[in-house]
Order: structure tokens, then C-alpha cells, then sequence
């Protein structure tokens, strides 16, 4: 039962979350129920897979980090990309339409739901790619960026820790090019419930292997050499939710003769509370400072 768990959990609750957001589509649930009880249902899979499997002992997160990783989730993962998609993306694309400057034809509407999903992927994550590989090496992105790196363990909550002007950036990429390409609903709601399972399973504590699947997924095993608090180790695989950009261009990293040790940043004393980190990036270098471990 171990074995298939570990290497089958994962391809399971994946598919289970976007069959059962097809189901609920198609009993006409509507599209935010059909959406987001996939994925709170995900969420729960992989928060019982962390409780019954751990990869290590040492990052389970105490009920204070749960707490500030909440407030991460509800505000930042939650709030901030609807606020942003009805005031901004939404905004922008309709005054486009109406100055003709939408190029039509683009999309490949026709196409299954799921193919059309599957080259929004392809896509966003190229997209995303950029903007991750260029948060690590421009200073002034890093420093946002940083505030996603600053965990000394990895747990499925704190996949929404981000500061808002680098998760801003993200949404812009999500939902701007393919709104303008007019991408239908359903495709943009398949396309979170994949993004956002795939997100918890990427920042999981739970022990499951990919196997080959780390030659075309941004999962676990490899998302946890990003958080490495080597930088030589943490400025590969920067795929979003698939990894064929890192392969593509030389960032794809796994080593198989040894584990991921320290995580997070330089400064083991960086602030951690949700009020210091909406302040902290904008002290330069506040990411650097090394003082000695706990």
C-alpha cells in the first residue's frame, strides 16, 4: 500500500480533482462551485497524505505557521487574483474590444476542452518560466520572490506564500494573454483546478515519487531543490506546473545520490509574520544578512 501511494497518489488525486470539475460542470453547478470544491477537496487529500506519509518529521508546521500560511492563502491566493482579474485583466480586455485591437482567430476554440487546457499549460508555463528564472536573477524582483523562498520547510499550505507584487505578476501572466486570446471559461476553470492541485503536491511534506513523470511535471521531488538555501541548487527548475522549459533550457535539476538539506534564504532571522513580509522587500539586501542557526 506504501508503494502505490507513493507513486500513484499523486496521478490519482490529479485526475479525480479535474474529472470531478467536469462532473460538476456538466450537472450545471456552475463555474466557481465547479472550480473550487475540486480544489478544496485536493487540498484536503494532500493535507491527509502529509498527516499519514511524511517525507520528514521535522517539517510539519506548528499552528503558528499554519496560521500566517492562512492568512498567506486566503488574501494572496485568494482574494488578490479576483480582484485583480475583475479590476484590471477584465478592464483591459474590454477596452481592447472595443478599440478592435483583440486578434481573433489565435485560439484553437475548436479543439477539446481538455487539449485547449493542456496548450494553455504548455503556454503559461512558458511565460512563467521567464518571469520565475528572471525573479532570481534580477535584484530588485528577487526581492519580492524572496518572501516565497523564506520557509525553512515545505508543507502544501505555504504554496500561497508570495508577496502581492509577485503574485500580481503571476496572475497577469495566468489570465491576461489567454483572455485576450478568448479562451472560454471551462478551459480557465480546468486549468486552475490542475494549477492549484498541482501546487499543493509541488510544496507537499507528503513521501511520493514521480518517477519519469519528473521529465515533464514541476512535482515535489524537484520543487524542493528550488527552495534549497544553496543558490546553486535553487536557481533551477522554475516550471510552474511542468518542467519541459527547464529541460529546454538547462535549469532542470535532480540529483539521485543525495536529499535536499537547508531550505530558505541567507538570513535564517528574515521575518516570517504576513505584516513583516508585505514591508521586508523593500529593505535592500534584508535576504543576505547570515546570522548564526537557532
Amino acid at each position: 500500500m506504501n508503494q502505490l501511494m507513493r507513486y500513484g497518489a499523486y496521478s490519482f488525486a490529479l485526475v479525480f480533482g479535474m474529472a470531478l470539475h467536469v462532473i460538476l460542470r456538466e450537472n450545471h453547478l456552475g463555474l466557481q462551485v465547479a472550480t473550487y470544491l475540486p480544489v478544496i477537496v485536493g487540498a484536503l487529500m494532500v493535507a491527509g497524505l502529509e498527516w499519514k506519509y511524511p517525507y520528514r518529521q521535522q517539517w510539519r508546521a506548528d499552528n503558528q505557521e499554519m496560521a500566517q500560511d492562512a492568512i498567506f492563502m486566503a488574501l494572496i491566493q485568494g482574494l488578490l487574483p479576483k480582484l485583480l482579474v475583475v479590476a484590471v485583466v477584465l478592464a483591459l480586455s474590454k477596452a481592447l474590444h472595443e478599440h478592435d485591437l483583440i486578434v481573433e482567430g489565435w485560439w484553437p476554440t475548436s479543439w477539446p476542452v481538455p487539449l485547449q487546457m493542456l496548450c494553455m499549460v504548455i503556454v503559461a508555463d512558458g511565460l512563467r518560466y521567464w518571469l520565475h528564472r528572471w525573479a532570481h536573477e534580477w535584484e530588485p524582483l528577487w526581492r519580492f520572490h524572496a518572501v516565497h523562498h523564506s520557509p525553512h520547510k515545505l508543507y502544501w499550505l505555504n504554496v500561497g506564500r508570495f508577496h502581492p507584487i509577485d503574485k500580481g505578476l503571476q496572475v497577469f501572466l495566468d489570465t491576461l494573454p489567454f483572455l485576450l486570446l478568448g479562451v472560454g471559461e471551462e478551459v480557465l476553470g480546468l486549468y486552475v483546478v490542475f494549477y492549484a492541485i498541482n501546487g499543493f503536491f509541488q510544496h507537499c511534506n507528503v513521501d511520493i515519487r514521480l518517477g519519469i513523470l519528473n521529465y515533464l511535471i514541476s512535482g515535489p521531488e524537484l520543487h524542493r531543490w528550488h527552495h534549497s538555501m544553496v543558490k546553486e541548487e535553487s536557481n533551477h527548475n522554475y516550471g510552474n506546473n511542468l518542467i519541459i522549459w527547464d529541460r529546454l533550457f538547462g535549469t532542470w535539476y535532480l540529483p539521485t545520490e543525495r536529499e535536499v538539506q537547508e531550505l530558505g534564504l541567507d538570513n535564517r532571522a528574515y521575518p516570517t509574520t504576513f505584516l513583516e513580509q508585505m514591508t521586508v522587500p523593500f529593505i535592500p539586501g534584508a535576504d543576505k544578512q547570515r546570522v548564526a542557526h537557532e
